[in-house]
């Protein structure tokens, strides 16, 4: 049985020449812990997804995601009830899983060490049909990954990030929305609705400080926005911890929710923008992905 690494060539905004560099520092390192290693290079989006099924098929008895989020959403989204685990390289603009996690972020560490786990299950959350492993959500982080993900991969990177993030803080605007959930229906003008399987965004900011990815549940986060200049202030809170603490803030622990807006949503997974309805339904699927991680 070989051990499957798909390598997104472009993540985390490095050149598409480096590519070549990664793949051979993860055969090399396979090698190494006496394995074989099948490669691959992902070429559109999609890709990823395509690969890790027929590796799946072809017997592989780990499947290694190389790159960020949107990666590894697409990995999961393969690997997701079945009993063959995702290993991950972290190399994206936020990372959040992997950090969540503890994946080394030095690639040839983050290899080996997935290679020696004993694999464990966490949950896998979705919306609207798609599945998600870390966080998804509408509001403004729905608007800052639809932005982003339209400046193509040469203006991608952390710092393309911020960059978009800063200018959504001065130009979004809040939405009403329904949400419903089997303790009761609410409505709220919200800037952000977050649905968290793990804590964090990425980069240490954590949305949902104490969601845990194997729990059987999601966290709920509703931002409701009083005043933009109370807002920017808060954002420390994502740091810290403290984001229960802040006025208009609230965070359910739900297995089921729907979220329903008078105007079309995006939403996003993992960081990934979708086009959804008028309507979101929302669930939790326990143990649904088996993980390799020390």
């Amino acid at each position: 049985m070989s051990i499957a690494i798909i390598i997104n060539p472009v993540a985390g905004g490095i050149p598409p020449g480096q590519a070549r560099a990664r793949a051979e520092l993860a055969s090399a390192v396979v090698a190494s812990c006496g394995e074989r290693a099948d490669v691959f290079v992902t070429e559109r989006r999609g890709h990823a997804r395509e690969l890790a099924q027929a590796a799946v098929l072809g017997g592989a008895r780990c499947v290694l995601a190389w790159g960020g989020d949107g990666t590894l959403n697409e990995v999961t989204c393969a690997l997701a009830f079945q009993p063959v685990p995702l290993g991950i390289i972290p190399a994206g603009s936020g990372n959040g899983l992997a950090r969540e996690l503890g994946v080394d972020f030095r690639p040839e560490r983050a290899i080996a060490e997935a290679l020696r786990a004993s694999p464990r299950a966490i949950d896998l959350g979705e919306v609207n049909g798609r599945l998600f492993a870390n966080v998804a959500g509408v509001g403004i982080d729905a608007f800052i990954a639809e932005e982003f993900d339209r400046r193509g991969s040469n203006r991608r990177g952390f710092s393309g990030y911020v960059a978009v993030a800063a200018k959504a803080l001065f130009t979004y605007r809040p939405r009403h929305y329904a949400i419903a959930t089997p303790a009761g229906r609410f409505e709220s003008r919200a800037i952000l609705v977050t649905i968290a399987n793990s804590a964090q965004f990425g980069n240490g900011a954590r949305i949902a400080p104490d969601a845990r990815v194997d729990d059987g549940r999601l966290d709920l986060v509703v931002v409701e926005e009083r005043a933009r200049w109370r807002t920017v202030c808060s954002l420390p809170r994502l740091f810290n911890g403290t984001l229960a603490g802040m006025q208009g803030c609230s965070i359910r622990q739900i297995e089921r929710t729907t979220i329903e807006s008078n105007q079309p949503m995006v939403f996003h997974v993992d960081g990934e923008p979708v086009d959804g309805g008028t309507r979101l339904e929302v669930r939790v699927h326990p143990a649904a992905l088996q993980v390799a991680v020390r």
